[in-house]
């Protein structure tokens, strides 16, 4: 018998001892922690998909029509200004012009004669009009000859990277014609769109707008080394998309960027008494982001947020949140609406500080 009691205390102290650990592990989990919405200054970088341009970018086409005699440059060549590209076979204007010539030198002739009998009042005055015109038209009709004929040697109209050349020695050329394009990468154009409040924002806020220098993202990942200029290009929205177009300005010493690329715009925006929060206090339902909201009596409210932008581990929200709310900060997928439970306040600047410490 009293071998039986002492099992039975035994069992009564193992229980209470086995339980014990269970029931203070049990209220450790009841209890959540929860923190505010967090608000500062800050700034975050914006991305805008972006198409490069040359600062000048040609088309060079053929002012005359004949063979395709000479190509003085290749494909992706570097030329300066005044250079010569192409020649066009130029015996045909070459004989136009020597007409014209000659044609100019009789009615000179001719134009002396006349004011010489004008003179002794052998022919009228008019007579002596009529060879002075004769003669104008004459150089007029050199001077195109001279022309037509220049033109068979096309020349670079700037410094610049010659492209690619579709004809080859030989080909008819007939006039327009294109030969090859021509670019001055000396500087580059990266053209986006950017949406009306942003414009508004930017045009209106220019004390709290940032800098207008902006960096250049590469297809590759890489950022571009030179920081660019925004400028405002259009004059008007387009009506479609309602956006309108800004161009950055770069500078290309390295010759790295050409017409056509692609690249992103980084854009730094400021924010004033932006509201953060972490992102691992939300949870989305079709395409909606939600936090869970805590009452003074420790009732949980989902409710819906508005994003504005997120930044690592972070959301900066524009609406939905008030700076003295508290919101269920771990926990998130283990509790439902109006559930009632007990809380652990942290402070918001303390765990935004962890999340950035983590991040780092």
């Amino acid at each position: 018998m009293k071998r039986l009691v002492m099992l039975m205390g035994l069992c009564v102290i193992l229980f209470h001892t086995a339980c014990t650990p269970k029931k203070v592990e049990k209220e450790k989990e009841s209890k959540y922690a929860v923190t505010s919405p967090l608000k500062l200054d800050t700034s975050y970088t914006k991305e805008y998909v972006s198409q490069i341009k040359s600062v000048r970018n040609i088309e060079v086409r053929a002012l005359s029509k004949g063979f395709l005699q000479n190509i003085y440059v290749d494909e992706g060549q570097f030329v300066k200004a005044g250079q010569l590209l192409f020649k066009i076979m130029p015996k045909m204007y070459e004989a136009e012009y020597q007409k014209a010539l000659a044609e100019v030198k009789a009615s000179e002739i001719e134009l002396q004669n006349t004011k010489t009998l004008t003179d002794k009042n052998v022919v009228s005055k008019n007579e002596l009009a009529m060879a002075h015109a004769k003669m104008d038209q004459a150089k007029a009709e050199m001077a195109v000859a001279k022309f037509h004929l220049s033109a068979t040697e096309v020349r670079a109209p700037f410094d610049g990277t010659i492209d690619r050349i579709p004809l080859k020695l030989g080909s008819l050329v007939d006039e327009g014609d294109l030969l090859t394009s021509l670019s001055d990468n000396t500087q580059m154009f990266a053209y986006f769109n950017v949406t009306e409040p942003e414009y508004l924002d930017y045009e209106t806020n220019v004390k709290n707008r940032g800098s207008n220098k902006v960096s250049l993202m590469l297809a590759n990942g890489d950022l571009l080394k030179y920081k660019g200029d925004v400028e405002i290009i259009e004059s008007e929205f387009n009506s479609e998309t309602g956006n309108i177009a800004f161009r950055a300005k770069f500078p290309n010493p390295d010759k790295l960027l050409r017409n056509g690329e692609t690249g992103k715009i980084q854009m730094t925006v400021p924010l004033r008494n932006a509201l953060i929060i972490p992102q691992k206090a939300t949870y989305e339902i079709q395409d909606k982001t939600y936090v869970f909201v805590v009452d003074s009596r420790g009732i949980v409210h989902s409710r819906n947020i508005t994003i504005l932008t997120e930044m690592p581990d972070l959301y900066v929200v524009s609406g939905g949140l008030a700076e003295g709310d508290k919101i269920l900060l771990e926990g998130v997928q283990k509790v439902k609406d109006n559930d009632k439970i007990e809380v652990e306040f942290q402070s918001p600047k303390s765990v935004i500080s962890s999340l950035q410490l983590k991040a780092e």
